[in-house]
């Protein structure tokens, strides 16, 4: 396809390096080799200003569902901007895409998640799910449950109460003192953590660790245990099948609120529609982002049960809690003909073929080389991880960059995914194809066998 647009890099890069603050970026790095400017989607790819074609094999942040270009989705927010542009939903106002997008969440979500409070992302919808658990106990008089269960190597977003429940280091240093409330479990990584054990064992193994840190700290100080389905930005750490229903049933037992992040894993990327039905478990509260809009407009939201709804709702009440953006028209509107979409292609079941498909095929290319240790996924959500040392499962040296030769050779490649010292993260759009998914994994392979040998 034509680029439509005559772009000039160079003024670009130079703009960027003087005026853009990346995030998650080094910026030094930036300032040195300024970025790659991608200026026009279709499907699964990207063109950069220079008119070369990459594969979008990270859906954005995890976030492009349906794909670029998907002209539905413009027309949608351009009615809506027709109609009226912005309602809050503050003070009893709405406007009818939020109150129709609630009712389809509802309809959408499994269990009693039946009532929904909008954000403009992960971070503002895992803050606000922190705020209610603890509103929850307030309200039913046992202000002291207070602490939050959280897991190491878990991203719950980098908004203070967000960024307490991350437990990966790096997201913490330089920000000053840790909001003081959170603990850390194990996280439910069986290559590095269940060395050794069955799926049964590893399971027992992380649920007296549970058990034991709830009897430690006080059932009755801890208001709720957040967990993605399975983590994404720490590593896309696949839990075993039988982890949620055990955590669930504990958390139930104790009167702990089970908060499930979903802001990766909702709308199709595990092969269903939320990551709960992959892993067949009820929380109590569910935090979403990301996939509800396929990235296209900011929006978020928090779905919470019928029960911890009626709590909320109690008589002289206020719920001193939102933004200014909460249920903006336009991306409730345009969430509306993404799930559509995502509906009517039948996008979670492409995701878990498509998915199933390029993990059997970055096993079968990568399994046997001697710096892969594991290569792991559920729907499209995949992470091939590289270790200096095969047999001792060592991780790189961090001074010998091997994330960041890995990631300039695989751009170079024409693939754009997250590579780290720890491997490559893999999460394309849910429309891809099988011929596609290989061309995938062939640019992998090129790359693991070009970086390391």
């Amino acid at each position: 396809m034509a680029m439509t647009q005559t772009w000039n890099t160079a003024d670009l890069v130079q703009k960027d390096k003087a005026y853009l603050l990346h995030p998650v970026s080094n910026l030094h790095q930036i300032l040195e080799t300024g970025p790659l400017v991608m200026a026009r989607g279709d499907g699964i790819y990207l063109w950069d200003t220079d008119g070369k074609r990459y594969i979008d094999g990270f859906a954005g942040l995890w976030n492009v569902n349906v794909g670029h270009g998907r002209r539905e989705l413009g027309q949608a927010m351009a009615e809506q901007v027709d109609d009226v542009a912005f309602v809050p939903t503050f003070f009893g106002l709405a406007a009818p895409p939020a109150i129709e997008l609630a009712a389809k969440l509802a309809d959408l979500f499994p269990g009693s998640i039946n009532h929904f409070n909008f954000t403009s992302g992960g971070a503002e919808s895992n803050e606000t799910a922190l705020k209610i658990a603890r509103y929850y106990w307030f309200l039913k008089g046992k202000p002291e449950k207070l602490k939050i269960l959280s897991r190491h190597m878990a991203y719950h977003g980098i908004a203070m109460g967000a960024l307490a429940a991350t437990g990966i280091p790096a997201y913490h240093q330089g920000f000053g003192p840790p909001t003081p409330g959170f603990t850390y479990l194990t996280a439910p990584y069986p290559y590095r953590n269940g060395d050794g054990l069955s799926e049964d064992e590893f399971v027992s193994k992380l649920v007296d660790e549970l058990e034991q840190t709830i009897q430690q700290e006080g059932a009755d100080t801890i208001a709720a245990f957040i967990g993605e389905p399975v983590q994404g930005a720490g590593g896309v750490v696949v839990p075993p099948d039988s982890y949620w229903t055990a955590v669930a049933e504990v958390l139930k037992k104790h009167e702990i609120l089970l908060i499930a992040d979903e802001v990766i894993c909702g709308f199709g990327r595990t092969g269903k529609m939320f990551g709960m039905e992959t892993y067949n478990f009820s929380p109590d509260i569910a935090s979403f982002a990301k996939g509800v809009t396929s990235g296209y407009i900011p929006l978020g939201g928090v779905g919470v049960s019928d029960d911890v709804f009626d709590v909320m709702a109690a008589p002289d009440r206020m719920f001193m809690h939102g933004f200014t953006y909460s249920g903006h028209p336009v991306a409730c509107a345009t969430a509306l003909r993404n799930i559509q979409i995502i509906e009517e292609e039948e996008l979670p079941a492409n995701a878990a073929s498509s998915g199933a498909f390029l993990l059997e095929e970055l096993r079968r290319l990568l399994g046997d080389h001697p710096n892969v240790g594991n290569i792991r996924g559920k729907g499209l959500m995949l992470f091939v991880e590289v270790v200096s040392d095969r047999g001792t499962k060592a991780k790189f040296d961090p001074a010998e960059n091997i994330g960041g030769k890995l990631q300039s050779v695989i751009r170079g490649k024409g693939l754009i995914v997250r590579a780290s010292n720890d491997g490559i993260a893999i999460a394309p759009p849910l429309i891809i194809t099988r011929e596609q998914s290989s061309e995938v994994a062939s640019i992998i392979v090129e790359t693991v066998h070009e970086v390391l040998g």
